[in-house]
This record gives C-alpha cells, sequence and structure tokens, in this order.
C-alpha cells in the first residue's frame, strides 16, 4: 500500500532514485529546502510500504488577481513504480490544495520532446497554453509547454484560452 505523506527534510538523503531520471529536473538543496519552508503543503511524496520515495510534488502558488494560481515545479516517479497511478494521485493532491487556496488555475511546464508526460497531462485535462522558446537549456536548449488546467474559481476558464503565439523565457510573468 502506497503512502502519500507530506514531504520531509530528511527525505532528501533518499530521493536520489527519483532524481536520476534524465527528464527530472533537479536543484540544489536550498531550492527544495525554500519550497520546503514556504509552501510545505504542495511538496508531497509517494512512499511504498518498505519506506522507499517512489515519487514526489513539489509546487507553489503565485500570481496576482485573476493569475492566481497553483505551479507544478516538479513532478516525478521512480521508473520501477510508474504506470501505477502515483503522478495522477500526486496532480489531484497538488490541484486540491490550489482549489482550497482559491487559485484560478493550476500550470506547470514542461518539455516538448516529453510526449509521455504531455499525455498524461492532457488526460487529466491540461491544455498547451504557450510554447516557450529555448526554457530548458542543454545542447541544444528545448522548448518548454505551458500546460494549464482552470479551477472552479475560473467559472469563464479565461486562463486556458491558448495564445496562438510563443514566448521566451523573459516574457513570463
Amino acid at each position: 500500500m502506497t503512502t502519500l505523506r507530506p514531504f520531509r527534510c530528511e527525505d532528501m538523503f533518499h530521493f536520489n532514485n527519483v532524481n536520476l531520471d534524465p527528464l527530472t529536473e533537479t536543484y540544489g538543496l536550498s531550492f527544495y529546502l525554500q519550497y520546503l519552508a514556504h509552501w510545505p503543503e504542495y511538496f508531497q511524496v509517494a512512499e511504498s510500504p518498505s519506506g522507499v520515495i517512489m515519487g514526489y510534488i513539489m509546487g507553489k502558488a503565485e500570481g496576482h488577481g485573476e493569475n492566481w494560481h497553483g505551479h507544478v515545479t516538479a513532478l516525478t516517479v521512480a521508473p520501477e513504480y510508474r504506470r501505477l497511478g502515483l503522478a495522477k494521485q500526486l496532480m489531484a493532491i497538488l490541484e486540491d490544495i490550489s482549489e482550497k487556496k482559491r487559485c484560478y488555475f493550476v500550470d506547470l511546464f514542461v518539455r516538448v520532446s516529453n510526449l509521455v508526460a504531455i499525455t498524461m497531462y492532457k488526460k487529466l485535462g491540461y491544455i498547451v497554453y504557450r510554447t516557450v522558446l529555448q526554457y530548458y537549456s542543454g545542447d541544444p536548449d528545448e522548448d518548454a509547454y505551458d500546460m494549464r488546467k482552470a479551477l472552479s474559481r475560473d467559472v469563464h476558464q479565461k486562463s486556458v484560452v491558448p495564445l496562438t503565439h510563443p514566448v521566451r523565457p523573459e516574457d513570463i510573468e
């Protein structure tokens, strides 16, 4: 039986198996601690009965007015635990927290080459809101999709009307 629970500081000593995936963005220790300190409710873990971290989600609430939204900073599941519905469950937790915070939408960024993730997000109700050119650094740099899902507060679904032109990272609010 998988346990979904809040992330704890000591989890950082045990989540390398999840972070080794090449499609997972990894950050410095201080970045994870900042999220844990500022948005602890948005930082959740899926743990196996034996205590192995199977995956996690990290996010935050940000923006002002009708741009107040939940944001998925990182979502990842270790390869050996994929296709069990863990990512869907973790996303549901983040969306529920965002609903309770009266957010208008949830957004996330995903590599345009990550078709598995894009397909999953679409099944969860997300749309491609815009393309962000050269969002991910690398050789070569890679574009990202900014994907969004309207929440109940956005009655008229204004937050998910797709933009017709790509933007650059510096143009993101």
